[in-house]
């Protein structure tokens, strides 16, 4: 563990979803876990016990709302509830994958917008403070009436790629119009230019014609979207790269949600390496050999300090190559 940090008001506690990146966390900032039960009734009620006093403290919470997505999310409001009736002063909510981010607005008549739903029970429960990291869509921010931190996984994602070697001769492609400003980040990063997957489907039940948008040929090819679920679009786009000249394909993301078919698809298509980070805690049988995860604690663990000690977040969104240019 690193050296222990000073501040005896601040309180850290994991709950289920991804307690080896709350570990992580917790190591880069310098505290110990806080003491915490979490079991269920009979009939699959949860119940919390928060096992030591946090009265007048500072309390971080880490919790993806990942699947289960609903059980962890209960979760989460239930420890937020037991921290405000225990007198916490600040209730800081850690969310590095935010569920129900892609209902967002209504696309169609009559549909909810779920992600606005989350963040109203996230604040009526009692949240002095939410830090999320690459929210699916940047309005989910304004959803909240509370501070919110958003922190980004790009320059870490763009580390991975400066340090293997694989940002020489490289083109950062969106595989879709909906995240060019994504990819134009991290092309910022490896300065490399970018790429866009046109999708378009002639009629219905007609298989969708890719189109690129860019010069790929004979390049490195990263693909980058915020999370990848089914992989039915990374799968086909990768292909269709390959199909347009390119040399090799990477994959990236931040959030590694998997479901369904992901696995299958991911080993078959032309794929070199599937780089994520942490956010999802994954079960063995999705750690295949093409997948590389980037943890997120550091940054968690600095952003906690950070707010902590109202300092900025702001240089966090730099990677170590732009960090360590700015200081030249």
């Amino acid at each position: 563990m690193e050296q222990q940090y000073f501040d005896p008001k601040l309180k850290i506690f994991a709950l289920n979803s991804n307690k080896p990146l709350a570990e992580k966390i917790a190591q880069t900032v310098g505290v110990e876990l806080g003491k915490l039960s979490v079991d269920r009734f009979s009939d699959g009620e949860i119940r919390i016990n928060i096992e030591e006093s946090i009265r007048g403290d500072n309390v971080y919470v880490i919790q993806s709302t990942s699947a289960p997505v609903n059980d962890n999310l209960m979760e989460l409001l239930i420890m937020i509830d037991a921290l405000r009736r225990a007198s916490a002063a600040t209730i800081n909510v850690v969310i590095p994958y935010y569920g129900y981010a892609r209902q967002d607005r209504k696309a169609r008549s009559r549909e909810p917008i779920t992600a606005k739903l989350v963040a109203n029970m996230l604040q009526e429960a009692g949240a002095s403070r939410i830090v999320a990291l690459d929210l699916h869509a940047a309005q989910i921010q304004g959803f909240f009436d509370i501070p919110l931190d958003h922190m980004m996984g790009a320059p870490l994602l763009a580390d991975y790629f400066i340090n293997e070697g694989i940002a020489e001769n490289a083109v950062v492609v969106s595989p879709d119009h909906g995240g060019v400003t994504r990819a134009r980040a991290l092309a910022e990063f490896l300065h490399a230019p970018i790429a866009i997957i046109d999708k378009r489907r002639p009629r219905a039940n007609v298989a969708e014609i890719m189109n690129i948008i860019g010069d790929i040929k004979g390049k490195k090819c990263i693909m980058i979207d915020d999370m990848i679920d089914t992989a039915g679009t990374i799968s086909l786009g990768s292909q269709a790269l390959m199909d347009a000249g390119a040399e090799e394909v990477y994959a990236s993301c931040t959030h590694p949600v998997l479901s369904g078919p992901a696995i299958e698809r991911l080993q078959n298509a032309p794929i070199k390496k599937l780089i994520v980070t942490d956010t999802i805690n994954l079960p063995a049988e999705k750690r295949i050999d093409k997948l590389v995860q980037v943890s997120v604690g550091p940054l968690l663990g600095a952003a906690i300090k950070r707010i902590n000690e109202n300092k900025p977040v702001s240089p966090l969104f730099n990677n170590r190559f732009h960090a360590e240019d700015s200081e030249d």
